[in-house]
């Protein structure tokens, strides 16, 4: 069921919520938090088909506020406030309401919020696109207890992440880092499987993906090894190489699909890590509403941290411990060169000083 208001309240907006519930059968609220989305017209069907998704999970009131850009001046000193209601099929498993705001309007999003929010019920606010810096300071960001952003879809997704760290509250998350949940599990299990000591790191994938940069700071902060960034043609997190003491764990995912482990003296195994659609990703940030510490530690242990990226390489599958074996040994060779021809010049010396 669909309620359009055109120059509306808050006010209207609740009564046309209670007369949905009503007119469907359903007038009891069976709904566990408050998610606002705060987008533009363009992002707002993408963002809201997949918090409807989200919320067979998480019964919730979605409320999608858009602010409407002014296309003349009379716009700019006019506010304005249309809604749209959905209540039943249209709404998923809870209550949606879409909010277009105009004028002035848009400087005051926290007021035509505030009344709509759930009693006694938690608040999420996520920002697809275009999130303000400090999202806590935000007036929107302030109603919620957890924040949430993308910094994927950010002009400039390294830099952002600095941002992030500088302007960190608890609270605060981004689905950059949800995005690496998998290959933190299957990272972590595999080190569960060996008692050695790591060494070093190499995390591999497409140039200024924020969540190849957070999953390097996350090994980095966590193991207390140095963390190598290396490139490649993605899509997204393609590999990581953990160096040990009992030889090399390797986690490949040339195609985005499926991935290989490979842990010395133990057969390859397969297992799907594929890239998650953003409602699964929404949908896992919901399960939680208390501070990530361990997002808080990763984003604030610094890009500029990490090793400098290095050229674009193939896959680290291709690597081979006999490889490494090789170049170590060279080294060593070359080592133990040096001291050998010191001794021959000394020599030379006192041979001329005797004649």
């Amino acid at each position: 069921m669909k309620i359009d208001l055109t120059d509306t309240t808050s006010s209207k907006i609740n009564k046309a919520l209670v007369q949905g519930r009503r007119a469907i059968g359903t007038p009891a609220v069976g709904m566990v938090l408050t998610l606002v989305i705060v987008t533009d017209e363009e992002n707002a069907y993408d963002s809201l088909k997949a918090a409807s998704e989200a919320s067979r999970e998480h019964p919730s009131r979605t409320l999608v506020v858009i602010k409407r850009a002014a296309r003349s001046p009379r716009d700019r000193t006019t506010s304005r406030l249309d809604a749209e209601v959905r209540v039943g099929a249209d709404a998923g498993t809870g209550e949606t309401v879409i909010l277009r705001l105009y004028g002035e309007g848009i400087n005051h999003a926290q007021s035509v919020v505030l009344p709509l929010l759930l009693p006694d019920a938690p608040v999420v606010a996520w920002w697809p696109v275009n999130a303000p810096l400090d999202p806590a300071k935000d007036p929107l960001g302030a109603l919620a207890q957890r924040r949430v952003t993308d910094t994927y879809a950010a002009e400039q997704p390294i830099h952002e992440l600095t941002a992030r760290a500088e302007a960190y509250h608890p609270g605060d998350t981004d689905l950059s880092w949800t995005r690496i949940t998998p290959w933190r599990s299957m990272l972590a299990a595999a080190l569960d499987q060996v008692t050695c000591k790591v060494t070093s790191v190499q995390v591999e994938g497409e140039e200024f993906n924020p969540s190849c940069e957070l999953l390097a700071m996350w090994l980095a902060d966590r193991l207390d090894v140095p963390v190598q960034r290396t490139l490649s043609a993605g899509p997204g997190l393609t590999g990581v190489r953990m160096e040990t003491t009992c030889g090399p764990i390797v986690l490949d995912r040339a195609d985005g699909a499926l991935a290989t482990l490979s842990i010395q003296g133990q057969p390859d195994r397969a297992v799907a890590l594929k890239r998650r659609e953003t409602a699964e990703l929404i949908a896992e940030e919901l399960r939680r509403l208390d501070p990530d510490d361990t997002y808080a530690s990763a984003l604030k242990y610094g890009v500029d941290r990490l090793g400098e990226p290095a050229e674009q390489t193939d896959s680290l599958r291709d690597e081979k411990p006999s490889d490494d074996a090789k170049d170590e040994a060279e080294a060593k060779a070359a080592a133990s060169e040096e001291p050998k021809k010191a001794p021959a010049k000394k020599t030379a010396a006192k041979k001329a000083a005797a004649k």
